[in-house]
């Protein structure tokens, strides 16, 4: 068996082997296959698909290159929530402090931006101070006193994935279902959580660009968790427009905190109490009615926000940015793009605003590159409001003066109408 073979046999349209599959990703760890003969594979299985057992023996063979961590010794029921990727996506920072604050136990791992989609990992890190490394023993520990840790992949966690996950940031291989689901689901599967909620997008902002494919996906990664016994469902959301209004790390943490004062956009909103209901109603814990409500006043009461700033000081950082935002990262400049003519807005390109986003800076476009926490764009007007000429249409936030050619394409995101026009519903379905 070699990787040369492998390559060519799913290349060819042909199925891989659990065999093959185990050879290829023990290689990938080892070091012994070059990450651009992954890179050719990659490509291969992005053009070919991959059809449900091997994306089940990818999914395994993630799973367990690593370490399986075992959180049994934190009392109470674990959740977890995963998104599969959008532009503004800032619905964990919100959403787990709640949770948690509802009595949820919460030790949630997240990955880092992934092409023009922002990263929980990266968003986290804009906050002063605060880490988002730290042992499984620190993990287990702060979940046990406070009853929520949030951090990016432990050091041997799916390693595998960690390697493809760069590779296909960079190869544009990102929207492949299969790699899709064995990158969410092996991370998933070794970690310790009972219950699983997906947050799973289509549309122009998200991997999977139509509903169909979003529930194909949901399925495919609710078909992989259950047969790893776990408590799991989804929602399927649209991305057809950014997810609130902040585009960019520091930007979306500091609407994550506002939504946790409640004074969030409304489309989050709805979000995050969604798939929390969800989360505690599997765990157990309440009714999906209950759940909400008790939600509610953990936002109302201040309980969710304190959580949020007690868990960023036991990991470092400054907590005091929850009750004072001005406290974040800021950018030098400020921006206004505004309207070039009246009427409804028809639509924005969520790719095109994320693509826009990483070039100022908050995202990567290669994998050594660095973030500009305090970038990106804030949305002054979204989907179904009406402008007039001149109006501001967004914020811009930057580092260095805006190039015509920038300042150009930002003026092709947005579509008018005549008539008005409907806001675009956020979540579709729960599966």
């Amino acid at each position: 068996m070699n990787i040369i073979e492998i390559i060519e046999k799913k290349r060819d349209g042909l199925a891989l082997s659990e065999a093959e599959i185990d050879y290829w990703i023990k290689g990938l760890c080892e070091g012994s296959i070059a990450d651009y003969q992954s890179s050719a594979l990659l490509m291969a299985i992005y053009l070919n698909g991959m059809n449900d057992e091997e994306t089940f023996y990818l999914t395994k063979a993630m799973t367990y290159s690593g370490d399986m961590l075992d959180f049994s010794m934190i009392d109470g029921v674990k959740v977890d929530k995963h998104s599969s990727g959008g532009v503004g996506d800032k619905t964990s920072i919100a959403l787990m402090p709640i949770v948690a604050a509802c009595g949820a136990k919460v030790a949630k791992m997240s990955g880092g931006a992934l092409g023009f989609m922002g990263g929980t990992v990266d968003k986290l890190s804009s906050i002063p101070g605060m880490s988002v490394f730290l042992t499984t023993e620190e993990i287990i520990e702060q979940v046990k006193e406070i009853g929520i840790a949030m951090v990016g992949q432990t050091g041997n966690l799916c390693p595998a994935d960690k390697k493809i996950y760069a590779l296909r940031d960079v190869t544009g291989t990102v929207n492949s279902l299969p790699l899709i689901v064995s990158s969410i689901m092996s991370k998933k599967l070794a970690c310790g959580d009972d219950v699983i909620v997906l947050d799973v997008k289509y549309g122009d902002g998200s991997a999977m660009v139509n509903i169909i494919d979003a529930e194909n996906l949901a399925r495919s990664m609710i078909s992989v968790g259950k047969q790893y016994g776990k408590n799991i469902g989804a929602c399927i959301t649209s991305m057809v427009q950014p997810l609130g209004k902040a585009i960019g790390n520091v930007l979306e943490v500091k609407e994550a905190i506002d939504t946790l004062h409640g004074n969030g956009p409304e489309d989050l909103n709805e979000l995050v109490f969604m798939s929390g209901a969800q989360l505690l109603s599997k765990a157990g814990l309440y009714t999906y009615d209950e759940a909400v409500k008790v939600m509610k006043e953990k936002v109302e009461n201040g309980e969710a926000a304190k959580l949020l700033k007690t868990m960023i000081e036991k990991q470092g950082g400054d907590g005091r940015v929850v009750d004072d935002t001005s406290l974040l990262p800021r950018s030098a400049m400020i921006s206004e793009m505004r309207a070039e003519q009246s009427g409804y807005i028809a639509g924005l390109g969520s790719r095109a605003l994320g693509e826009l986003s990483m070039d100022l800076g908050a995202g990567r476009k290669n994998a050594e590159d660095k973030i500009d926490y305090s970038v990106g764009i804030v949305l002054n007007r979204k989907v179904g409001d009406y402008v007039e000429k001149g109006d501001i249409l967004a914020y811009i936030h930057h580092n260095r003066p805006l190039e015509k050619a920038w300042i150009d394409k930002y003026h092709t995101v947005t579509r008018y109408s005549e008539v008005p026009v409907k806001a675009p519903k956020i979540v579709e379905k729960v599966i």
